[in-house]
């Protein structure tokens, strides 16, 4: 067992404490978050609390977290190498597979390779070396650690906003403007659960912002930067203003133009390497499903 103990910053007072630990760079899982709170495993100021207590500045927080000991084995790698060294690897993930475990996931993962691509770093161990996440259906640059040094230094830069995480998305519709920024909280929507909204009870700050590269009779290509990284933001922001992902079964236009995914790409990671400081930036190319689907809605021009 390994404890993970933290003090709550004033800013996050009033915060539900099973919120304040998913978002923990060491647990960064909702699922572990609740197992730890069911089995007893977290205390403040030395009292276990229940997952909805609410947490004053200054608290201590203490969590007995489980040995870093993946619970699956090794598979051989077929997902794209894009960067490598000692301390991290970079990867194109395809559409279709889940970096990890979660709530109602538990088809095939990314674990199981990440294993064979010596990912270490992090307390959980359904989540070796990773540091930040794609949707299941989103494709593109993925970076993991291959340390515990590294994986820290890449979540606190995750944190600090020092990452630039560029994505390509078709939405239907066209903006008002060449350029946005959309500042707008999200969390679980409160009625459904599995979906992520604007109207929750649990808001948590979320910036996108978006430029205009491609604008064609019904559709229109954005570059979109994140600024912070809630699950589902994207495609949670770019529909509350008008302008649906392509394809995108949840909160977009599901099937548009034969698409049977959304039309998200991560095509960009820049951040500073974990040990040399050195400029890492690395690209990555639309997929052919995207790349048809975006030739159809130009000839629709």
């Amino acid at each position: 067992m390994a404890t993970l103990r933290f003090s709550v910053a004033e800013a996050d007072a009033g915060s539900r404490l099973d919120q304040a630990l998913a978002t923990r760079g060491e647990i960064a899982s909702r699922s572990l978050a609740e197992r730890l709170l069911r089995d007893g495993a977290v205390r403040v100021n030395g009292v276990v609390r229940p997952k909805s207590h609410k947490l004053e500045g200054g608290s201590v927080v203490e969590v007995e977290l489980p040995a870093s000991a993946a619970a699956t084995t090794p598979e051989a790698v077929s997902v794209p190498v894009l960067y490598e060294d000692e301390h991290l690897v970079v990867l194109d993930k395809p559409a279709g597979l889940a970096v990890h475990p979660g709530a109602g996931e538990r088809r095939r993962t990314l674990v199981g390779q990440l294993l064979s691509l010596r990912a270490a770093g992090g307390l959980d161990p359904e989540r070796p070396g990773v540091v930040h996440r794609l949707d299941r259906d989103t494709s593109g640059v993925l970076v993991v650690a291959r340390s515990e040094h590294a994986h820290a230094v890449l979540q606190e830069a995750i944190r600090a906003r020092a990452v630039e995480r560029r994505y390509l998305a078709l939405v239907r519709g066209h903006p008002e403007s060449r350029t946005g920024r959309i500042d707008a909280p999200i969390g679980r929507d409160r009625r459904d659960p599995t979906r992520r909204s604007l109207d929750s009870d649990e808001p948590r700050e979320a910036v996108t912002h978006f430029e205009l590269v491609e604008a064609m009779s019904e559709h229109t290509l954005l570059d979109v930067r994140l600024e912070t990284g809630r699950t589902h933001q994207i495609r949670v922001h770019l529909g509350a203003i008008g302008l649906p992902v392509a394809g995108d079964a949840q909160y977009g236009a599901r099937g548009d133009l034969g698409l049977e995914r959304q039309f998200l790409h991560a095509y960009r990671l820049r951040f500073r390497h974990p040990l040399t400081d050195d400029e890492v930036d690395v690209t990555s190319e639309l997929p052919e499903d995207l790349e048809a689907a975006l030739e159809r809605a130009r000839s629709e021009s």
